[in-house]
């Protein structure tokens, strides 16, 4: 009797581990998903950096010909 209880629980459990698992096209799909994923926000990102050089060289561009406008302060210090 606890044989047979024993084998019938062992059938049950792996049956039940086994029904649970996903099939393999399922986890190809969720993979082709979650890397589209992954492709679109690493374009957002390479899109923000894009912005941020063309933001920093434009403020560079500006401090360059802020320095050219101002006059030039004296090298020598004054005689006394």
């Amino acid at each position: 009797m606890r044989k047979t209880l024993a084998i019938a629980l062992m059938l049950t459990a792996s049956l039940g581990l086994a029904a649970c698992g996903k099939k393999p096209e399922d986890k190809a799909q969720d993979a082709t998903k979650q890397t589209e994923q992954v492709q679109e926000k690493m374009s957002e990102a390479q899109d923000k950096v894009n912005e941020a050089a063309k933001e920093n060289a434009e403020a560079a561009k500006a401090q360059t010909e802020s320095n050219a406008a101002a006059p030039a302060a004296p090298t020598e210090a004054p005689k006394n």
